[in-house]
Order: C-alpha cells, then sequence, then structure tokens
C-alpha cells in the first residue's frame, strides 16, 4: 500500500485513507452489533428475561431490568454466538452503499467538502482586523459544511433504509421465533409481497428527523460556541462531541418511534396484536408510545427500571438471568 500511494497524486490518497476508515467503522460496527442487536430488541418492548428487585442509584426500591451485557448473554443462550449477529449482513450492506453514494450525491449537487484546519478556526492575536476575518471564515464554513452534511445525511437515509429495515425484521424474529427473513433475497421478495414498494421505507421519516434533527442542534450548538465562547480548537472538538450526545438524547425517542414502525404491521409476532398494537402512522405511534412513557425505552443501557409490565413479555416465560462467567 505504501508503494501504491507513493505512485498515485493526493487525491487518490485521499480515498484510500477514506476506505481504511470506513474499514475501522467496519470492524468497529460488527463488535457492537450484539449490544445493537439487544437495543433493537429493547425498544419494541421486548423483555424475555424477569426483572429483579433492586435500587435506584439514589437508593429508591424499584425492579431492575437487565443490563444490556445481560441481554445479549441471553440472546447468545438462545441462538448461540452466531445469531448475535443476526441482521448484521443487510446492515453492511446498507452503510457500505450509503457511505459510497450519499458522498457522491453531495458533490454532483456541487456542494464541495470542506476539510477544517487548526490554522483556519485558531483565534488570532494580531488585531481586531485579523480577529473578524477569521469569525467570517467561521460563518462561510459553518453554512457551506452544514449544506453539505445536510444532504449527505439525508442521501445516506433514503439509501439505507430498505436495507435497515431488513437488519430491524430480522432482530424482531427473535421474540416469535419467526424464519421469514432468512437472507437478503428472501427479505426484499417478503417486503415487496406484503408491504410493496413502501415497505422498504416504513420508519424512514421518524429515522430522517433524528437524524437531520441531530445534526442540525449539534452543528448549531458547536457553531455557536466557537464563534462567541470557545476559540482553541481542542475545546471546540469537546464541545462538538457533547453537543452530539445531548443532540442525539433530545431526539432519541424518534429512533424508538422509526424502530416500531418498521416491525409494526409486518408479519412478525413482535409486531402485531397483541405484542404491539397497531399504529395508524408514525404521530400515532409517537403519542402512544409518549402517553404511556415508553418513548425512551432502550436509552439507558447500563441501569434500567422496570416502569410497568411490558405487552411483549406478558405471553412469555421469563428466563432468570444468564450467568456471564459462561461465556
Amino acid at each position: 500500500m505504501p508503494t501504491m500511494l507513493e505512485r498515485d497524486d493526493n487525491g487518490n490518497e485521499y480515498e484510500v485513507g477514506e476506505w481504511v476508515r470506513f474499514g475501522l467503522r467496519l470492524g468497529v460496527t460488527t463488535a457492537l452489533h450484539p449490544f445493537e442487536y439487544a437495543k433493537v430488541l429493547m425498544q419494541i418492548g421486548f423483555e424475555p428475561i424477569a426483572a429483579v428487585p433492586g435500587r435506584t442509584l439514589f437508593g429508591k426500591p424499584t425492579m431492575v431490568l437487565p443490563n444490556v451485557f445481560q441481554y445479549a448473554a441471553h440472546i447468545k443462550y438462545v441462538d448461540g454466538f452466531s445469531g448475535c449477529f443476526r441482521g448484521l449482513s443487510a446492515k453492511i450492506v446498507g452503510n457500505l452503499l450509503s457511505a459510497h453514494y450519499s458522498e457522491k450525491v453531495a458533490d454532483q449537487l456541487g456542494l464541495a467538502s470542506i476539510k477544517n484546519s487548526e490554522s483556519k478556526h485558531k483565534a488570532k492575536d494580531e488585531g481586531d482586523v485579523e480577529q473578524e476575518y477569521d469569525d467570517e471564515q467561521l460563518d462561510e464554513q459553518f453554512k457551506k459544511q452544514l449544506k453539505r452534511n445536510l444532504v449527505v445525511h439525508t442521501a445516506g437515509v433514503v439509501i439505507s433504509q430498505p436495507f435497515h429495515v431488513i437488519s430491524i425484521r430480522m432482530m424482531a424474529q427473535f421474540v416469535g421465533r419467526e424464519k421469514i427473513y432468512t437472507g437478503m433475497w428472501q427479505s426484499i421478495k417478503e417486503i415487496w409481497t406484503q408491504d410493496g414498494l413502501f415497505g422498504f421505507f416504513a420508519g424512514f421519516m421518524p429515522r430522517l428527523l433524528c437524524d437531520l434533527g441531530c445534526l442540525i442542534i449539534s452543528a448549531s450548538a458547536t457553531y455557536l460556541a466557537s464563534r462567541y465562547l470557545i476559540r482553541e480548537q481542542e475545546g471546540r472538538v469537546y464541545f462538538s462531541t457533547i453537543s452530539q450526545f445531548v443532540a442525539s438524547s433530545m431526539f432519541y425517542p424518534y429512533h424508538v418511534v422509526s424502530t416500531c414502525m418498521i416491525v409494526n404491521g409486518s408479519r412478525l409476532k413482535a409486531g402485531t396484536f397483541p405484542n404491539m398494537e397497531p399504529y395508524r402512522d408514525w404521530r400515532d405511534c409517537y403519542a402512544k408510545l409518549k402517553a404511556s412513557g415508553e418513548h425512551k425505552r432502550g436509552n439507558s443501557l447500563f441501569f434500567r427500571y422496570a416502569s410497568r409490565p411490558s405487552k411483549l413479555s406478558s405471553n412469555v416465560t421469563f428466563a432468570p438471568y444468564p450467568e456471564l462467567k459462561k461465556y
């Protein structure tokens, strides 16, 4: 690889770097998929392990649900190690196509990528004129980068949504032990036969709102902080990370709604009554989940408390907590 980079120009060298970073993200995605699998089942309200008496962080008695590690261990206990990666193949295909073509869409629309550098953002000490010029560049960069990111994220969600639907439904089969979504082509045929073209975009709108909402809030907050409060590049990076976390927490209920709408109305037991009540649309789903206090299911992965009996767990036999030392 080093020889290839020496022969190629800077453009080709940058392209290789992007694929290397994507490969690293792919590895992380694969390693964390069992926990994402458990989170999806939490979001649709499936609790196969009985809650046990415990206490909150403030010492209040409550019923404690299994954390994400215990949940993933239960999935492994039922389906084995390979079963923990159900839905991963569709997810990888969607991410691969999204990462490749979403950037191309932005390039075709003439929205060039802006590469940040420390010299462009560093506060200057030479005088007010140079400081003003630095602020003007920051404003221009924010506008251009936000426009490009909006296009990239929108295109990415559109491209990956059909594969996201397949992945979620593959994982939701754990509830009813179905074997409907057994492979990519079988899943495509099932969705096309049962739901038509729009079936591939189930849960699309709340997922898009979640993605774009997080982007706009975090980018705007970072810009305002960089413009008026923080001049050090390192501080801006830390603030950007915090703002992304806060924004994702704000829009998390839309993530839950998207997952529920993907499963709702399908032939899977997880998405049909009485396991899941029918929803007219995603707004109806959001309203009902919020009214019952279940619009943030799966938000906490480590400290989980049972506020009310889950509909998905009412007709199943609870399993005991798995002994993690065996895994």
